[in-house]
C-alpha cells in the first residue's frame, strides 16, 4: 500500500536523523509545484488537496506572485521598522481599502497575528473600556486552533497541543463553539474584552456553525461592548467561496486576522486589521516585529490579493466546492460518514472500525496521485487550490473512489 522508493527514503532518513520529531507527515518528498499539482523527487505527479493548509489558495508558484517576488527580492528585502521603506505605506493603503478597515498592523506568521489581536484587545480593554489592569479576559471557542505558541495552547482543548507545556496564559476562558447562549453567559463578566473565533473551525475538521451564528456573535459583542476577533487565517482569502468567511453572514469583525494565502504560499505574511479606536492605543515601541511589513512581503501580499480578485477565485471556490461535495455524495461509500464544507474548505469523516483508517486512506490516496492528510484521527480535509477546474475535480473524485475501493480490500 505504501511504496517508498530508495530515493524518497534517503530524504526521509535525513529528516528523521537531523530534524526535530514534531510532525508526522505523509511519506512523500516534494520538490516541484505548479497550480493544483505537486511532483515528488521521483517525478510522480499529484493533485494537492491540502494547499499548505490553505496557504496556497492561488495555486503553487503562481507566475504573477513569483514574478513580483523575484523583482522585489532583487531591489530590497528588509529594512526593519527602524526605517521607512517605499512599499509599506502603499501596502497598508491597499490592504485597508481592500477589506474596509482604517489601520493594519503587519506581522509574519498566523500565530503572531493571533497574539497581536489579543494584545490589541487587552490594551483597548484598559484604555477604552475601563477594565482594571491585568483583569481583562478573552473568550475562545472550544476546538479552536490558532497555533502552538504558549498563548495559543493556553486556549486549546487539544491535549496534544497543551499537555506538559504549562503553566498557561491567564485571562483566557472557553465556551462551546456554535453556542451563543453560553457566549452570552460568559459576557456577563464585565472583564471580558474580546471573543476570538474561527468562522469555520479548520484544524478541528472543518466544523461549520449553524447559519446565523456569526450574526448572533456580532450582535452579542456589540451589545456587551466586547470586541469580535475573527481568525480568518485559514477561512479567509476566498477559500470558502467569499473573500472572508464572515462575508457569508455579512458581519464585520472588530479585529480581522489574516495569514496563510496572504502571500500565496511564498513566505510568511500575516496582517491584523482594525479601526483607529482599537489600533491607535498601541504606541511606538509597544509592539513590533523585525520582519513585519518588510518590502518583500508588502510587494508579494499586494500581488497575492490582486490575483484573488483578478482570477475570480472566490467564485470558483464556491462553484467547485459545491461540485466536489455533490460528486463525493454520489459515491455512496459506507466509509464516508460525513461530507461537509463551504467553498473549497471541505472535510470527510471516515467511518471505519480501524482507528488508523483515515491515515491508511491518505496513504492509498497518495499512491493514486492525490495528497491529503487526516486531522483529529478520522477527519480528512479536502482543500485544493482555488484555481482547480471542473475536470480536475472529477479526476480527483475518481481517485478518491478508487482509494475507497482499495480501503475496503486492505482493512
Amino acid at each position: 500500500m505504501n511504496m517508498i522508493s530508495s530515493n524518497t527514503a534517503k530524504y526521509l532518513a535525513l529528516e528523521d536523523q537531523y530534524g526535530a520529531h514534531n510532525y508526522h507527515p505523509i511519506p512523500v518528498v516534494l520538490n516541484k509545484g505548479e497550480g493544483v499539482y505537486l511532483w515528488d523527487v521521483d517525478g510522480k505527479k499529484y493533485i494537492d488537496f491540502l494547499s499548505g493548509y490553505s496557504a496556497v489558495n492561488q495555486g503553487h508558484c503562481h507566475p504573477k506572485i513569483i514574478n513580483t517576488l523575484i523583482e522585489q527580492a532583487q531591489k530590497l528585502t528588509l529594512t526593519s521598522r527602524a526605517f521607512h521603506n517605499n512599499l509599506l505605506g502603499e501596502y497598508e493603503q491597499f490592504i485597508t481599502s481592500y477589506f474596509g478597515y482604517q489601520k493594519v498592523l503587519p506581522m509574519n506568521t498566523g500565530v503572531e497575528g493571533g497574539e497581536t489581536a489579543i494584545k490589541l484587545a487587552r490594551r483597548w480593554a484598559y484604555t477604552q473600556k475601563g477594565i482594571e489592569e491585568n483583569k481583562a479576559k478573552v473568550i475562545f471557542a472550544e476546538g479552536n486552533f490558532w497555533g502552538r505558541t504558549l498563548a495559543a495552547i493556553s486556549s486549546s482543548t487539544d491535549p496534544s497541543s497543551y499537555h506538559q507545556f504549562g503553566p498557561f496564559m491567564p485571562g483566557f476562558e472557553l465556551v462551546p463553539y456554535n453556542d451563543t447562549i453560553a457566549l452570552e453567559k460568559a459576557f456577563q463578566d464585565k472583564n471580558v474584552c474580546a471573543f476570538m473565533v474561527e468562522p469555520i473551525q479548520g484544524e478541528a475538521g472543518v466544523v461549520i456553525p449553524d447559519e446565523g451564528y456569526l450574526q448572533k456573535v456580532r450582535a452579542l459583542c456589540t451589545e456587551y461592548n466586547v470586541l469580535f476577533i475573527a481568525d480568518e487565517i485559514q477561512t479567509g482569502l476566498a477559500r470558502t467561496g467569499k473573500m472572508l468567511a464572515c462575508d457569508h453572514e455579512h458581519v464585520r469583525p472588530d479585529i480581522l486576522i489574516l495569514g496563510k494565502a496572504l502571500s500565496g504560499g511564498v513566505l510568511p505574511i500575516s496582517a491584523v486589521l482594525a479601526d483607529d479606536y482599537i489600533m491607535m492605543n498601541i504606541k511606538p515601541g509597544e509592539h513590533g516585529s523585525t520582519y513585519g511589513g518588510n518590502p518583500l512581503a508588502c510587494a508579494v501580499a499586494i500581488s497575492a490579493l490582486t490575483v484573488l480578485k483578478e482570477e475570480h477565485m472566490a467564485e470558483n471556490a464556491n462553484s467547485m466546492g459545491q461540485l466536489l461535495r455533490d460528486e463525493l455524495a454520489k459515491l455512496h461509500s459506507p466509509f464516508i460518514k460525513t461530507i461537509r464544507g463551504k467553498g473549497l474548505l471541505n472535510a470527510i469523516v471516515i467511518n471505519h472500525p480501524n482507528p488508523e483508517a483515515a491515515w491508511d486512506f491518505c496513504l492509498i490516496l497518495k499512491e493514486k496521485g492525490l495528497l491529503a492528510k487526516p486531522t483529529h484521527g478520522d477527519k480528512i480535509r479536502f482543500a485544493p487550490p482555488l484555481l482547480i477546474t471542473k475536470e480536475q475535480i472529477i479526476e480527483s473524485v475518481q481517485k478518491i473512489e478508487a482509494a475507497l475501493q482499495e480501503l475496503n480490500q486492505v482493512t
